[in-house]
């Protein structure tokens, strides 16, 4: 492990690292530097504003006895911070600066984190995928050359390529476990409201929901201590529930019953990652005593309509820029507010509620069964980082438009959901076959409303008896 800032950043965990400032191995400063050179020196693009001067400023009083105390980590493009830019990754706000925090941000904060920059998303947290008109191409940890995917494909891309040890994230449709799979990180989807959104939350379309980019279970318990619990700002915010970090692994479950269903019945998965899927699930249910029971899980297409409906919050925030910044938008935002704009109405809001209505119902259908759903987290591994929407092998489609089919039902609906590394499988080529190097397989476990201490155990039993490598096989060191 090094022990000072010429060796490289710290590569284990952000919670280790913590341990080392504490034992006197690292120190907040050094790692720091550590940081900034790694950052500097890294061709992924994985930060888009590094505010190196203000976070030599907030380390000088770096407190590791505070649970992220001297920790260097990235803030997603999206999160706003004072000072900073906030474009939200758009030409069409290329020139707007934050004047305000959110709450978490400001509870990481006063836990002692050291913030050093933003780390890339994808336009206003749109797409899947890690490409814009503003940054172009940021590329994945794993292999630079394929996707970190979106929209906190930055984040995931600055954990996995060694740059900083954690890193914020979002997900309103699968934008912590999409580029966490991708990545060969953790990352977990709480149920809706466990992280306040505010200030100046939005409302609808209440599938948002807050988290980090980690390499461990227990730095996103701990994100959780830190960060989670009401905020009056956010109306639909959770009560806070301590003791994250302290409670895992002290939840029996034995008994338990899972599902594994690969492709939750509507996505078009790879073979061999279903295959490599199946596998993980078995294995997990064997460690634990799980029974694993045949349901049948089949959740609903949510279509173009849920789609254009959450535009509007978009041109909530575009007010009068737009159509007049359309040639600033990326191709695919520009294209869904023109057709939202000429085609999204009353009959196809309802449309959106019947869709809700129904995916809620299937889900909550397969849980009064089954405890857990066990399934892939994106249908293949990491494509091409600059491709658009129509990547495909054959027939099957493995591009950005089919990863959603696997993460948007537990946003809809808004129950946890973690995305747990499984394991490795080389990309497929033009050919339909193997080729290249061999990129992380994602496992996506599904779990009731509340019970998300429940999927940190069941990751946590992953990463105990089948480790994942906390960082990419090229970070620096």
């Amino acid at each position: 492990m090094p022990t000072s800032h010429t060796d490289g950043p710290w590569l284990d965990d952000a919670s280790s690292l913590v341990d080392a400032f504490r034992s006197g191995e690292r120190s907040p400063a050094e790692e720091l530097e550590a940081c900034l050179g790694a950052i500097e020196a890294s061709e992924l693009n994985a930060f888009c504003y590094v505010a190196t001067e203000e976070a030599r400023e907030r380390v000088k009083n770096a407190d590791p006895s505070l649970p992220f105390g001297g920790v260097p980590v990235g803030i997603k493009e999206l999160d706003p911070v004072p000072g900073w830019p906030h474009t939200e990754a758009s030409l069409a706000f290329k020139d707007r600066v934050a004047t305000y925090s959110k709450t978490w941000f400001d509870r990481l904060v006063a836990a002692g984190a050291v913030p050093v920059g933003q780390c890339t998303a994808s336009e206003f947290g749109g797409l899947n995928v890690s490409v814009t008109k503003m940054h172009g191409v940021t590329g994945n940890g794993w292999d630079p050359t394929r996707t970190a995917g979106g929209s906190s494909g930055g984040s995931s891309s600055a954990v996995a390529g060694g740059l900083v040890p954690i890193a914020s994230g979002g997900d309103g449709g699968g934008s912590i476990r999409i580029p966490a799979a991708f990545s060969g990180l953790l990352g977990m989807k709480g149920t809706a409201g466990r992280i306040p959104r505010g200030p100046f939350c939005e409302i609808a379309p209440l599938t948002v929901v807050l988290g980090c980019q980690s390499r461990s279970v227990r730095d996103v318990a701990r994100w959780y201590d830190v960060c989670a619990g009401h905020d009056s700002r956010d109306p639909y915010s959770l009560a806070k529930v301590e003791g994250w970090e302290r409670d895992l692994g002290s939840h029996d479950l034995a008994g338990k019953k899972a599902v594994i269903a690969p492709d939750l019945g509507s996505a078009v998965v790879r073979p061999d990652v279903a295959e490599m899927i199946v596998a993980a699930g078995e294995a997990l249910a064997k460690d634990l005593g799980l029974e694993l029971i045949d349901v049948p899980v089949k959740l609903p297409g949510l279509g173009v309509e849920w789609a254009m409906a959450n535009l509007s919050q978009l041109l909530r925030e575009l007010k009068d820029l737009y159509p007049e910044c359309e040639p600033d938008l990326t191709m695919e935002i520009a294209f869904g507010m023109k057709l939202a704009s000429e085609h999204y109405n009353l009959e196809m809001a309802a449309r959106v509620e019947e869709q809700r209505i129904e995916a809620n119902e299937t889900m909550a259908a397969v849980f009064d069964e089954a405890d857990f759903i066990i399934a892939a987290t994106n249908p293949d591994v990491a494509y091409p980082a600059e491709i658009g929407l129509n990547l495909r092998v054959g027939t099957q489609p493995v591009g950005p438009e089919n990863n959603g089919a696997l993460t948007i039902p537990a946003n809809i609906v808004g129950n946890p959901a973690v995305s747990i590394p499984v394991g490795t499988l080389p990309p497929i080529g033009e050919d339909a076959t193997p080729s290249g190097t061999p990129l992380p397989v994602g496992m996506q476990i599904i779990g009731r409303h509340l019970e998300d201490a429940l999927l940190l155990d069941l990751a946590l039993a992953v990463e105990r008896e089948r480790p994942w490598p906390k960082v990419a096989p090229g970070a620096p060191r």
